[in-house]
């Protein structure tokens, strides 16, 4: 049986939502489909709570429609997972933050973590969901690389460099055993920055695929 998970970018950034389809298709085994869509209406990137509130009416259409295309599994491609709480009370086929998601990848894989996301404003709602979820203590820090989402999408811009600035600071200063892009933007990053900084950097994109299609698998078993 062929596995459907639907990928949605919560914001309506087109450029960003093709980067996250291409992160999900690479990791996803022959038997899983992957779409990506991001809604029609909305900011166009998450930096801080006033734009997840306003990313959540789109997403919330994109979620029922998604259950009722009959996707087995649907992930929410923001690093706050914007909306995933409400989400998993609106329908009963498996929900996955790529935040939530890559918190437990960079556990199995390093232990103790470190995340560096984008801009400051985020920190706080990243912190919060690791204390939600239990996680707190396993979190070394969140760091902010300064990096605007939208510069993740310019082509020539210093993002990357940033983030890996950010990401030496943090393996000094912190030592932690892995390290987790804090944005879906950042998708594309974690491959070539793990060959740089020689530790793992766990990308939630790619994660939260390999997690859906398991949960699926173990529903299907019952």
């Amino acid at each position: 049986m062929s596995i459907r998970i639907l990928i949605i970018n919560p914001n309506t950034t087109q450029s960003m939502t093709e980067k996250i389809s291409e992160a999900g298709k690479s990791a996803a085994s022959s038997d899983v489909e992957i779409v990506a869509r991001n809604p029609n209406y909305g900011p166009a990137s998450i930096q801080g709570r006033e734009d997840g509130f306003a990313a959540l009416p789109g997403l919330f259409e994109e979620i029922i429609k998604g259950n009722d295309e009959g996707f087995n599994a649907i992930i929410i491609a923001c690093f706050d997972d914007t909306g995933l709480a409400e989400a998993r009370k609106m329908i009963n086929i498996p929900i996955i933050g790529i935040g939530e998601a890559a918190f437990h990848a960079a556990m199995m894989l390093g232990e103790k973590f470190s995340v560096v996301t984008t801009l400051s404003i985020s920190i706080p709602i990243i912190e919060e969901n690791l204390i939600n979820y239990g996680l707190n203590s396993m979190c070394c820090k969140v760091r902010a690389s300064e990096v605007p989402v939208l510069d993740l999408e310019i082509k020539g811009s210093n993002a990357q460099q940033k983030i890996s600035n950010e990401i030496s600071k943090s393996l000094l200063e912190d030592k932690p055993g892995a390290i987790v892009l804090g944005c879906a933007g950042m998708t594309d990053l974690s491959a070539q920055l793990t060959k740089f900084h020689q530790v793992p950097i766990i990308d939630g994109v790619s994660v939260a695929v390999g997690f859906a299609a398991a949960l699926v698998r173990l529903s299907l078993l019952k």
